[in-house]
Formats: structure tokens, C-alpha cells, sequence
């Protein structure tokens, strides 16, 4: 029977950092996972949890740093902020942490049953500025606080630090923050609070191409401006490009106050351009950043990136890949694991906007891609046609359930689930067309783990792995493996 009582505090050494974030402390006998610890650190933390023989803690106070933290940190939010994790790290010793972690991961899942070829880990080409989207929320740092516009602080649900120097995007993103805010302010405006859904202010979703600099800028709020009078007004929205999107009520001054937040982000002085001002509603409970109502303040409403010689159309909310550059990483792993598609039906599972199933489908006989979320399909549609690709075909709808209707067999299969990986029949189903190659694309380890056991007892092996890291100093990672049928 553990000696370690629940809401007590004890030290302990950290022997071993495990995927995403959880380090092993060891005190009296006992392995305690506690978040956010390093190996090597001897560590402060409370005991939260002691079930089925399992024990969790919560760091307190980092008594001794790792050796591995040889690096200070670069920015002014770090561990304040909810986003990086491990800044106190080289780059080296952080991409060795990744690579390790997934490593020991699908060894164990493969446990031992046969040999394959982990190949490391893939940098990102940039360690910092990388990102091409960020969603900023209003909020404020204490309760009844002046107001905010940034990220959730470090285990906070409801507090919002301010971000001034956000290192991972361009410093276009602090500039138009910092105008957004202090515009907000001068105004009196208030954010919508999570508990009551009152207040106007919801989110801030900026955009910006790797490859052009073009940004998109997205205000998201709520429908309730303050001591709006609801009667539809479309005689004061001269200040909208398109007014023809424009199908909902905009109270007087609420259009001064979209005037004045579109004339001034236009005079900022920015190192790309803004293409496109955006003002959504949204009313929604859910804190998701979202829209029911789209209107256009000021241009277009995407913009275009361009990834491995393909063109993409961006909109404000499309999914694309958050790291442009590190994107190509990634998708030139996966091409060289799929290898020669000469003549041959590739099916991309999972397939968002296309991406994948768009660099190869040059040199494959066709390529079909299956994507439950409607906007992600007609992106899709609208990219092939971009890039004037007429073997693809992309059909909406749930994998398990789209799967039971193709005629079509593939003679390769990518798969690329979200973050919980592959449902269970789907697998099977995925399984059952028996085909010679699988790529697997992941960005959770663990759910990839899962689903590998299941395709090993279904007689496929890994041949080789390839970690990429498209998110540097956080604790995400992408991982590309390729499948082999046991013949």
C-alpha cells in the first residue's frame, strides 16, 4: 500500500519524459506522472490522484533543472502562456525528445514482433515565426480586469494573457493585436464571458501565406453591441466592399467602430500585406472559433499558398497546415513512403483539403479522397481544379460509412485521421481491401500506437517511421509511417 497521501507535497528526481508532456517522477518507492517536468529535473509537486495503484501530481516548484535545459528562454510569455513548453531546450535536444518519445511509443507497440527502420526526426525548416495561423481570444488576466486579447494562460480556463511578442508567428501578428486591443479599448468594448455569454468581443483569427505574406484578418463577435436596438439596417454598411454578403443587422455605431478597425489595420505599417478584412458573428455558447455570419469589410476573403509546386486557395476558416514550410517536410516523407504511383488508384482517408491526394495524384492513375467536413471538401474541389488535376475525386462523408459504397479499389492507401485516430471498423474495413502499401500520416503517437497493434494482428508491419516536427517548442509531432502486407 502506497505511503503517499493525496494533497500532500513530496520531491522527487524526473527519470523519464514520456509523449506529450507527462514526466515520471520517482519518490519513496512509488512513479508518480506529473505534467510539464522534465528528465532530469528534481521537482516540488502535489499529489492529485491515487487510483488503481496509479498516481498523478501537479509541479509545484522546479527545485533542480535538467541538464538538458541548456537554452534560456526567448519569449517574454513563456510559461505563462499555455503554448510552447519547452524553450528552457536546444532545438537539438528538443527534436531528440520528440523522436525518442515516439520511438519508445510504436516499440511498444510493436513489441518486439519484428524489425523496422525508425528513420528520426525531421526539423521544421523555421524554429521560430513559423506559424500561418493563429486564433487570439478577448478576455482579460484577473477577474474585472482591463481588457485582453491573447491566449489562455498556462492551465487557466478563463484567464487571457496579453500577447505583445509572440515568438512563433511573424511580427505582423503582435502589431495587428496590438492595434485590435487598444482599438477595442478606446472603445469600451467588453468580451463575451464564457459563463453568461454576454459582451461582444469573441476572437481575433489572423492568416498570413508563408510564401506571399498576404493576411487575412478575421474580427469575431457576438451579435450583442452594446445597447443594440435589433431593427435591420442596410442604409450604413457603405463601408463594406461587398455589400451583397452583408444579410445582417449592424447598429451606427457599431459600423463607426468596424470603419475605424478597417481604415486603421489598412494604415499599419506591416512586413506583408493585408488582402482581406473580415467581420464574423458568431453566438454560438461553444467557445469555437467559429462563424454564422461572414461579412467582408475590406477585400477578399482568402488568399493563396503555395506548397511542393501546387497551388492552394486559403479561406479564414479552411483547414490547412499551420507550418507552410514544415508542410513541405512532412508531404515530401510521405511521397518518398508511397513511392511509384504510376498507374495506380491511390485512395487519401482522412483527406481535409486535399493536400496530399494533390501531390499525387501528377503521377498516379487517380486519387480519391474521403473528408467528413463538407467546406474542406468543396476546398479541396476548387484546389484540384486550381492545379488543373481532373484524376481526382473527393467525396464528403463519414470513412466507415463512404467505404461501403466504392467500387473503386485502391492499390495504395494514405491515411491521415484526426487526433483520435482511426474508429475501429473503419480500420477493419481499411484492412480488408488488402492492399500491398499503407502510409500512415499521425499527429498524435499514442492513437497511432493503438491503431498499429490492430493492423500488426491484421498482417500488416512497419518497414520504416519518419517523425517531422511541424510545431518547434511545443510538445506536438507528426509522424509518417509506411506498412507493408505480410505476404
Amino acid at each position: 500500500m502506497s505511503i503517499l497521501k493525496k494533497g500532500q507535497d513530496y520531491t522527487g528526481k524526473v527519470v523519464k519524459t514520456v509523449y506529450p508532456n507527462k514526466g515520471i517522477v520517482e519518490c519513496e518507492g512509488e512513479q508518480i506522472a506529473v505534467k510539464n517536468v522534465l528528465e532530469g529535473q528534481k521537482v516540488l509537486f502535489r499529489l492529485s490522484k491515487v487510483r488503481n495503484g496509479r498516481h498523478e501530481g501537479k509541479v509545484v516548484e522546479v527545485i533542480e533543472r535538467s541538464p538538458l535545459e541548456d537554452h534560456e528562454p526567448f519569449c517574454p510569455h513563456f510559461e505563462l502562456c499555455g503554448g510552447c513548453t519547452y524553450q528552457r531546450l536546444s532545438y537539438e535536444n528538443l527534436l531528440n525528445m520528440k523522436a525518442e518519445q515516439v520511438k519508445n511509443i510504436l516499440d511498444q507497440a510493436i513489441n518486439g514482433k519484428y524489425e523496422y527502420e525508425f528513420e528520426g526526426i525531421a526539423a521544421s525548416p523555421n524554429e521560430k515565426a513559423y506559424r500561418n495561423k493563429m486564433e487570439f481570444s478577448f478576455g482579460d488576466s484577473q477577474k474585472d480586469g482591463e481588457l485582453t486579447l491573447g491566449l489562455h494562460k498556462a492551465g487557466s480556463f478563463y484567464d487571457i494573457l496579453q500577447i505583445t511578442d509572440c515568438k512563433i508567428t511573424n511580427e505582423d501578428y503582435n502589431t495587428i493585436v496590438k492595434y485590435v486591443v487598444e482599438l477595442c479599448r478606446k472603445w469600451k468594448l467588453d468580451y463575451c464571458h464564457k459563463m453568461s455569454h454576454i459582451g461582444y468581443l469573441r476572437h481575433l483569427l489572423i492568416r498570413r501565406a508563408a510564401t506571399t505574406g498576404e493576411i487575412l484578418v478575421n474580427l469575431v463577435t457576438t451579435s450583442q453591441w452594446p445597447g443594440r436596438v435589433m431593427i435591420p439596417n442596410t442604409e450604413n454598411i457603405d463601408f463594406v466592399d461587398n455589400p451583397e454578403r452583408v444579410d445582417g443587422v449592424y447598429d451606427d455605431d457599431e459600423v463607426k467602430f468596424l470603419q475605424e478597425l478597417k481604415e486603421g489595420l489598412l494604415d499599419l505599417n506591416l512586413n506583408g500585406s493585408i488582402v482581406g478584412i473580415l467581420h464574423s458573428t458568431n453566438d454560438d455558447p461553444a467557445d469555437a472559433v467559429k462563424a454564422e455570419r461572414i461579412d467582408i469589410l475590406k477585400g477578399k476573403d482568402f488568399f493563396f499558398e503555395e506548397i511542393l509546386g501546387q497551388i492552394f486557395k486559403i479561406t479564414t476558416f479552411s483547414f490547412f497546415q499551420t507550418n507552410s514550410f514544415g508542410a513541405e517536410v512532412l508531404y515530401n516523407i510521405v511521397r518518398s513512403y508511397v513511392g511509384d504511383t504510376k498507374d495506380k488508384n491511390v485512395f487519401d482517408l482522412y483527406s481535409g483539403t486535399g493536400t496530399i491526394a494533390q501531390i499525387l495524384a501528377p503521377v498516379a492513375k487517380s486519387v480519391t479522397g474521403v473528408e467528413i467536413v463538407p467546406e474542406a471538401v468543396e476546398s479541396a474541389k476548387m484546389n484540384a481544379a486550381l492545379n488543373g488535376l481532373q484524376n481526382c475525386e473527393f467525396i464528403c462523408g463519414d470513412v466507415l460509412k463512404v467505404l461501403d459504397g466504392l467500387t473503386a479499389k485502391p492499390d495504395i492507401i494514405v491515411l491521415d485521421p484526426p487526433r483520435e485516430g482511426i474508429h475501429p471498423k473503419a480500420l477493419l474495413k481499411i484492412i480488408n481491401y488488402g492492399v500491398d502499401k499503407i502510409v500512415y500520416v499521425s499527429c498524435k503517437p499514442t492513437s497511432l500506437a493503438r491503431d498499429l497493434e490492430v493492423l500488426n494482428e491484421n498482417g500488416y508491419r512497419a518497414v520504416k517511421a519518419k517523425c517531422c516536427d511541424m510545431f518547434p517548442w511545443t510538445v506536438h509531432v507528426e509522424t509518417v509511417i509506411l506498412l507493408t502486407k505480410d505476404k
